[in-house]
C-alpha cells in the first residue's frame, strides 16, 4: 500500500476542489461503487444479479461487484457463501486486502460468518460430485476499493461509514468494501463519554470526517464536527424550558448534564446522582461568551434508552475549517483539516 498522509477537517461554505470536473465526477462515483458491506445485499441489482444461473454469468463476465451472506468458515478459513442457484467459495487468500502480507488475522475472516461481504466472481470449479462452485475474491474488490476511492480521500472529507466493533478507546468503521478505520472516543462527540456504546450500536451507518492517514496507511476518523457548534446546538433551548439530559459527571463543584452530543451544562450538586442516569432539567441560562448553559436538576432516574441516531447540521461533502465556540467567545476550540 502506497503510504499516505492525511490530518483533520473543518466546515465551510467553500467547496472542496482538487483536480478537474472529470475527476470530482469519478470520486463521486467511486464513492457510490464502494460502500460499506451491508448496504448492497438488499438492492434490486443484487438480488438480479444472483437471481439465475445466467445472471450470475453475467455478472461474471462483467466482474461485477456483489454482496451475500456468509454461511461457513471452513478449517482452512475458506468462506463459503449462499448465492442461491450456486454455493460459492472466498479462498482464504482471497479473504481480505493484504492477508497475504499477514496484516490481516484469520479472527477479520471468522467474523464475517452470518454477514454480507463483498465479491466478485472469478472463476467456477467442480466440485468432484457435479456440483458448479463459485470461486470468490473480495480482495479484489477491497483493492479497487482503495485504489479507485480510499487513496484518492483527503483530510475533511465527509464519508459514509457504518460501526463494525465498539472498543472502550473507540469504534471502528467499515468506509468502504469492508476496509476498516478508527474513529477514536474522544473524536466522537465534544460531550465526554464513558464508553462508545452510549452514542453507537454495531451496524449503525453514519457520516465521518478523515481525519488523517499514518505513515503505514491507516486511517482516523472523526465524527463530533458534523454535530454541530455550540451556537447550533444552543438555539435548540433556551432559559426557563425543562428538558431531559444524561448525567455525563459528579465533580465536587456540580454535576455535568449532557442536552445533546455536542452540549452540555452545568448544574448544581444534589444528593444521590450518578453518571449515567437521566435526567429532567431546568434551563436557568445560557452564556454563549462564556460556552456555559447553567441547570437546575429537577429529577434524575436510571432508564434504558437506546442511543438516538446521530443528528448531522452539515450535509457538506468536505469540511476545512470547524469552529465549535461562538465568535464572542474568547475561549477558542476548534478543528483544522
Amino acid at each position: 500500500m502506497t503510504a499516505k498522509k492525511m490530518h483533520i477537517y473543518k466546515p465551510t461554505a467553500k467547496k472542496h476542489s482538487k483536480g478537474g470536473s472529470g475527476e470530482k465526477l469519478f470520486r463521486r462515483t467511486s464513492m457510490k461503487k464502494y460502500r460499506p458491506e451491508g448496504r448492497l445485499i438488499s438492492t434490486p441489482e443484487n438480488r438480479a444479479a444472483l437471481a439465475d444461473i445466467s445472471s450470475i454469468m453475467q455478472a461474471y463476465s462483467r466482474k461485477t461487484p456483489l454482496e451475500a451472506r456468509v454461511i461457513l468458515c471452513d478449517n482452512d478459513h475458506n468462506l463459503h457463501l449462499d448465492l442461491g442457484p450456486v454455493r460459492g467459495i472466498i479462498p482464504r487468500s482471497e479473504g481480505a486486502f493484504e492477508i497475504g502480507e499477514g496484516e490481516v488475522r484469520d479472527i477479520a475472516l471468522i467474523s464475517r460468518v452470518n454477514k454480507p461481504v463483498t465479491f466478485r466472481i472469478t472463476g467456477f470449479e467442480d466440485d468432484g460430485c457435479g456440483e458448479r462452485i463459485a470461486i470468490l475474491s473480495r480482495k479484489s474488490v477491497q483493492q479497487d476499493c482503495y485504489n479507485e476511492y480510499i487513496s484518492k480521500l483527503t483530510p475533511g472529507d465527509v464519508i459514509d461509514a457504518r460501526i463494525t466493533h465498539i472498543e472502550s478507546f473507540g469504534v471502528f468503521a467499515d468506509i468502504g468494501a469492508g476496509l476498516i478505520a478508527l474513529i477514536p472516543i474522544d473524536a466522537i462527540s465534544v460531550s465526554r463519554i464513558p464508553h462508545p456504546s452510549v452514542r453507537f450500536s454495531t451496524g449503525d451507518d453514519i457520516k465521518a470526517i478523515v481525519k488523517s492517514i499514518a505513515e503505514d496507511g491507516k486511517i482516523t476518523l472523526s465524527h463530533k464536527e458534523l454535530l454541530g457548534t455550540w451556537e447550533q446546538n444552543a438555539q435548540n433551548f433556551c432559559a426557563g424550558q425543562t428538558v431531559p439530559g444524561i448525567i455525563r459527571s459528579v465533580e465536587k463543584y456540580g454535576v455535568f448534564v449532557e442536552l445533546a452530543p455536542n452540549l452540555a451544562g452545568l448544574a448544581e450538586l444534589v444528593p444521590d446522582v450518578h453518571a449515567g442516569q437521566h435526567a429532567t432539567v431546568y434551563i436557568r441560562s445560557l452564556i454563549p461568551e462564556r460556552m456555559k448553559v447553567k441547570l437546575i436538576i429537577v429529577d434524575a432516574f436510571s432508564a434504558d434508552y437506546p442511543p438516538e441516531q446521530p443528528r448531522y447540521f452539515t450535509d457538506a461533502k468536505h469540511i476545512s475549517r470547524w469552529i465549535y465556540s461562538p465568535e464572542c467567545c474568547p475561549r477558542q476550540i476548534e478543528s483544522v483539516f
